[in-house]
């Protein structure tokens, strides 16, 4: 059982976009010197949407080698073709990942029947840990609690990250698996409601900034220190706010730029951030040492 704080981590570009491998290399010292529970590669953070196949399969290859079972290793390999999830689910697999992510199919809308064949397929052709991902804002699909109840006894699907920051789905959810699933948030803001209805961790973006805070949130929720979690929680609300002042990852690259963590490069469609948001960050950086 993974807990506490997985950082969903970014994927440092040089200025061309081209990847950054020194830089993805300090960053999971970073996460792990600091105290990051396990660590997610080429999640929607990691800007998986615009790696190709080699590059996405190359990152996970490289953090599972660096992390070098220090951490457990989480590895996005979700898609919205079922085969395209198998044969990545298959690498993240072949490379020593120990669990992997996938995000429920985007774009092409699949009924909840669907969802429930999507997953039961890539469950019965991969033996690996798999945890499911909904946040319906990104992809237009929305897996509803009733259809994560009905994945809970396939047996490689183990826990769902849960982005909606609903935190009434959330506790129907874990009521209806009860012990059969995990269940994460992946909505920092409402993370710690989440953990002390009995959720298991968080799926961070405030993380790659602030991964010892995010830690110690997660510790404290865990721990069922509810009034410490939420003095903490409101101390970050400003920096949760700030990552998210334009789509992730676009204001989180900046501020771990700003922290001299890596180059600006970010890869089209997506920009750097528009500099009227800049204070913004600046701000809630600075506001926690972070800066």
């Amino acid at each position: 059982m993974i807990t506490g704080s997985i950082v969903a981590l970014v994927t440092p570009m040089h200025s061309d976009g081209s990847l950054d491998w020194e830089a993805l290399d300090g960053l999971v010292e970073f996460h792990i010197k600091q105290g990051t529970d396990a660590i997610l590669p080429v999640g929607t953070t990691g800007e998986s949407a615009t790696l190709n196949t080699s590059e996405h399969c190359a990152v996970i290859d490289r953090v599972v080698k660096l992390v070098n079972g220090r951490r457990p290793v989480i590895a996005g390999t979700g898609a919205n073709s079922t085969t395209e999830a198998i044969e990545l689910t298959q690498e993240a697999k072949n490379l020593g990942a120990d669990a992997c992510l996938l995000v429920t199919p985007y774009y092409n809308k699949p009924p909840q029947r669907g969802l429930i064949k999507h997953y039961e397929a890539i469950a019965a052709a991969v033996d690996i840990p798999q945890w499911l991902y909904n946040v319906p804002g990104r992809t237009g699909c929305d897996m509803l609690p009733e259809t994560v109840a009905a994945l809970a006894d396939v047996e490689q699907i183990v826990a769902i990250k849960e982005a909606t920051g609903d935190i009434d789905r959330a506790r129907k959810i874990i009521e209806l698996v009860g012990d059969r699933m995990a269940v994460y948030s992946g909505d920092d803001p409402t993370a710690h409601e989440l953990i002390l209805a009995g959720g298991k961790g968080n799926i961070s973006v405030t993380a790659n900034v602030a991964p010892k805070l995010m830690h110690e949130l997660c510790m404290l929720a865990l721990d069922g220190k509810a009034e410490e979690a939420r003095a903490l929680q409101s101390s970050l609300m400003s920096l949760h706010g700030a990552m998210f002042c334009e789509a992730n990852p676009v204001p989180v690259k900046w501020a771990l730029t700003r922290m001299g963590r890596m180059e600006s490069g970010i890869r089209l469609p997506l920009v750097e951030m528009d500099r009227r948001y800049a204070p913004k960050v600046e701000l809630a950086l600075t506001a926690l040492g972070l800066i």
